[in-house]
């Protein structure tokens, strides 16, 4: 019984040598994968060119009030904008804009508008991320002069003023709504110097509402109030310029090679 009893002991105390040495292989397996990850991730960042800057321009919206010019800034717009350039034809780009427009039939080429004669001011604040592809090789690792056309497009969440028209007067809640919306952007970017990008780009957004103009309140209490094509959705337009910061250059000559 004491050799049996020995012999048990002896098992357990093997297998429980035997899992702890297993473990502690395995750790150091991982923090040798984990290692290996972030110098990657390091790297590449360090092998990137990032840029950040701003946009100013002007706001015009598409929809059932106002004039019917597809690019004709009624307000202001402006914000911030961030880029993750990860080669000469790609970019992964970040924005936040707030620009505000107004709808006024009287400045329609619409008789019908001219004679309804309304007449809103409404405000936008979106934010956006997507992808930036340029039209020919635009590399900043590289001296000499850089330019290009490009195209944006992503997703876009954005918050607008919530109105109405009742006998021709416009209602104000005095709240916000919001909704999704898919930019569709084209512009250009010239290198001005070795850290300052200066680019022009127009970007329609067609969103998924028709209340942008209020024109088609959703709340079913609301019916006798819309006008318009409902079965057409709202777009509104952002066009400027943008002036942008790069940095995170690696030393060398090409860094996209």
């Amino acid at each position: 019984m004491l050799f049996i009893k020995r012999e048990h002991e002896y098992t357990i105390f093997s297998r429980v040598n035997y899992c702890n040495c297993y473990i502690c292989k395995l750790l150091d397996e991982m923090r040798i994968l984990i290692a290996l990850f972030f110098l990657f991730v390091f790297g590449q960042m360090k092998a990137q060119t990032y840029e950040i800057g701003i946009f100013a321009g002007g706001a015009n919206n598409i929809g059932d009030v106002g004039r019917t010019n597809y690019i004709l800034p009624s307000g202001v717009a402006f914000g911030g904008i961030a880029k993750w350039n990860i080669s000469k034809r790609y970019s992964w780009r970040g924005t936040v804009i707030y620009g505000n427009f107004t709808a006024d039939d009287s400045k329609s080429n619409m008789s019908s508008r001219q004679q309804r004669n309304y007449k809103l001011d409404n405000s936008i604040l979106e934010t956006s991320i997507g992808l930036e592809f340029n039209f020919v090789d635009f590399n900043l690792h590289q001296l000499g002069p850089a330019f290009t056309p490009y195209l944006y497009t992503g997703i876009t969440y954005f918050r607008y003023g919530y109105y109405y028209f009742d006998a021709a007067q416009l209602q104000d809640f005095g709240q916000k709504d919001g909704g999704f919306a898919i930019p569709m952007t084209v512009g250009f970017k010239k290198r001005l110097s070795q850290f300052f990008i200066l680019g022009g780009e127009i970007g329609a957004r067609y969103t998924f509402t028709d209340n942008l103009d209020a024109s088609n309140p959703e709340e079913s209490n609301f019916e006798e109030f819309r006008f318009g094509n409902i079965l057409s959705d709202d777009w509104y337009v952002f066009s400027g310029i943008t002036l942008t910061y790069t940095f995170g250059r690696k030393p060398c000559q090409d860094c996209f090679e």
